[in-house]
């Protein structure tokens, strides 16, 4: 993995895969393995209704400061999770966040690009 530091954290940006909005700046997220369920991608007004269709990803960014993010818009609450979101172009679910939990912001690896700026 390129995109990833001696230190375990992302070496370059996080942008969007549709828009190529920059979504986190180098060295604010941590690389970690977690199994988090997440509908497939869709326009975020769509993905608020019933989310049942999807895939369970393993690797992410966690980030620990919902300020950290340059650019991510969050879903209504559906249960305990909020979904994340590109706020430029509202595709999503980019990540993951429980509410219970104001510390754990998850952006799954899968659904972004990084890229050297």
């Amino acid at each position: 993995m390129d995109y990833l530091t001696e230190d375990g954290k992302n070496g370059k940006w996080i942008v969007c895969k549709f828009c190529q909005s920059k979504v986190l700046r180098p060295s604010t997220a941590r690389y970690e393995e977690r199994e988090l369920f997440l509908p497939f991608i869709q326009k975020k007004e769509e993905f608020v209704s019933e989310l049942l269709q999807g895939e369970t990803l393993k690797r992410h960014w966690l980030v620990a400061d919902m300020f950290a993010f340059e650019n991510v818009g969050f879903s209504m609450t559906v249960g305990s999770i909020k979904y994340l979101a590109c706020a430029d172009c509202d595709r999503g679910p980019i990540g993951w966040h429980d509410i219970t939990d104001q510390t754990k912001f998850y952006i799954a690896i899968e659904r972004v690009d990084h890229k050297q700026m």
